[in-house]
């Protein structure tokens, strides 16, 4: 897919409503609170001996980030970065991780995050891997303000 095809996909995860119960397909998934979607997937490394296959996987991804990230910024101001730790220790402890803070932080080490203006919500972009030996994916995700405590000045 083009940058530009990828910001339509964006806009759309911005714009609609959340889904009463959680669901999950093919290219992600939601729930009341939240939207997540692979918006890249590469292959995966069950064959990459050397590491090579997911070093110019990661950095064509990071690229696309990089390039997602830039047309995000002009539209919205800098982005700040969450770190996803915390939220994985946490659900580790057993304690109660809002979504889909847990599930990006079973996938990935941290996010960009953008508030989106007069919505009550936020927008956030990662890569993320679940297991050394599977894709790595450019996961898009949508979710209350209130998930990360996102203040009027965008600033958790």
């Amino acid at each position: 897919m083009t940058t530009e095809e990828h910001l339509s996909t964006i806009d759309a995860l911005a714009a609609q409503p959340f889904p009463e119960v959680a669901h999950a397909d093919a290219f992600g998934g939601g729930g009341p609170e939240h939207h997540v979607r692979g918006l890249q997937v590469s292959r995966d490394f069950w064959d990459d001996d050397d590491g090579q296959a997911r070093v110019e996987a990661e950095a064509e991804l990071q690229a696309r980030l990089d390039d997602l990230a830039a047309r995000l910024t002009d539209r919205w101001g800098s982005a700040f970065v969450v770190d996803l730790g915390p939220h994985l220790s946490a659900g580790c402890e057993g304690e109660p991780v809002p979504e889909p803070l847990d599930y990006l932080s079973q996938q990935a080490v941290s996010m960009q995050v953008w508030p989106l203006p007069d919505s009550g919500r936020w927008l956030a972009l990662a890569i993320g891997q679940a297991d050394k030996e599977l894709p790595l994916i450019l996961f898009a995700a949508v979710g209350r303000a209130s998930a990360l405590d996102v203040n009027a000045s965008g600033r958790s």
